[in-house]
């Protein structure tokens, strides 16, 4: 049996360790899993509650439209309803807008150290991908927008960046939807957005009155604690949903799913709670990496990018046997680095001490 070349040539996502698989292969116990970039509080308890009271109906099919987590997200986003649609987590809506506009042949354009899933999807789909230069690891508008042929159709921002935790600021973002013709979309992946506290962030749902072929995709695996779900959505012009909703399998979002998220919506204090413990671990880690010598680039999200300076599976493998878990990321062409999440302070701890006794500081 023999796949479409574009699928066999294709490198697989890896996910990062689970602690399941460590424990089970080292015979750890209380590992620390620093690797995905999940919220170490865990889900709200209102998403708790929500998921608890929801397990009596899960013999029902779920609300194929997501109707009241629409309308809840309308609500808090500002947004209509017709302009929201709701995915899989934020991956699968990735794939459904390339699946809705891409054809064959057409090319895409991603930053160079940019989510391994914009290649993956545009690959899979038998198109071409152009990949931009990240001076700084930092996504580079003015190289993005010089790469544009006759056949670019979309346009893969992450802000901010995984694995690189960077941002693009609003003046090169005003630039940049100036300069790309209208019949190219524009994705701005924000799955880390609610982290940034930087003033020139921009908030891209300001500028949708302003293009069409813009689509900006989020998710509740992060901030909310609710990454086992797998909840995302985007927003984008009527038309465009419209079109994605055609490609979009029925009932793509569990019933659970949907009322997690849903309740999830309501807890601002949880948020609040999430977004300090994040500014205290990247304070923490900044200072801690600092004093072993070892650089890392400035985080607008819930991980740091760390140059350990060379190979990192060394270091990697010995964490592990300590039973911390973090994220080599050759893949995306870092192969002197680590990608650690900011866990609980009691984590992060262990994390430095352990990097400290192994690199010998």
């Amino acid at each position: 049996m023999e796949p479409r070349a574009s699928v066999k040539n294709l490198i697989p996502y890896v996910p990062g360790k689970p602690i399941e698989e460590l424990e089970r292969e080292l015979g750890i116990r209380s590992a620390a899993k620093l690797a995905s970039n999940e919220n170490p509080l865990g889900p709200s308890p209102l998403a708790q509650k929500a998921l608890s009271e929801n397990l009596s109906t899960v013999n029902l099919y779920p609300d194929g439209g997501c109707f009241e987590l629409r309308r809840k997200l309308s609500r808090k986003l500002r947004v209509p309803e017709d302009m929201l649609i709701i995915g899989n987590g934020s991956n699968e809506v990735i794939e459904i807008v390339a699946r809705t506009f891409l054809e064959p042949g057409d090319e895409a354009i991603y930053g160079s150290h940019a989510f391994i899933v914009y290649p993956i999807v545009t690959q899979s789909l038998g198109c071409s991908h152009v990949v931009s230069r990240m001076p700084d690891l930092t996504h580079d508008l003015e190289d993005m927008s010089s790469l544009i042929t006759e056949k670019t159709r979309i346009i893969y921002i992450a802000n901010p960046n995984n694995p690189t935790g960077t941002i693009v600021r609003r003046e090169e973002f005003e630039w940049f939807l100036r300069q790309v013709p209208e019949n190219i979309i524009i994705l701005v992946d924000e799955a880390y957005f609610e982290y940034v506290d930087d003033p020139e962030y921009p908030d891209t749902l300001r500028y949708h009155t302003l293009r069409e072929s813009l689509v900006t995709v989020r998710t509740f695996s992060k901030i909310y604690g609710l990454a086992g779900l797998r909840v995302g959505y985007a927003v984008a012009s009527r038309e465009a949903v419209s079109y994605m909703d055609r490609v979009r399998q029925p009932f793509n979002v569990n019933s659970a799913a949907q009322a997690a998220a849903c309740a999830a919506l309501d807890d601002e204090e949880h948020v609040a709670r999430s977004i300090e413990l994040n500014r205290t671990g990247r304070e923490y880690f900044r200072l801690a990496l600092g004093n072993l010598g070892l650089g890392y680039t400035e985080s607008y999200a819930n991980f740091f990018l760390v140059d350990i300076g060379r190979d990192p599976a060394a270091v990697y493998e010995a964490l592990l046997r300590d039973g911390v878990i973090t994220r080599p990321v050759g893949g995306y062409g870092l192969k002197t680095h680590l990608r650690v999440s900011f866990g609980l302070p009691g984590e992060n701890e262990r994390f430095i001490e352990s990097l400290r006794r192994i690199l010998g500081k």
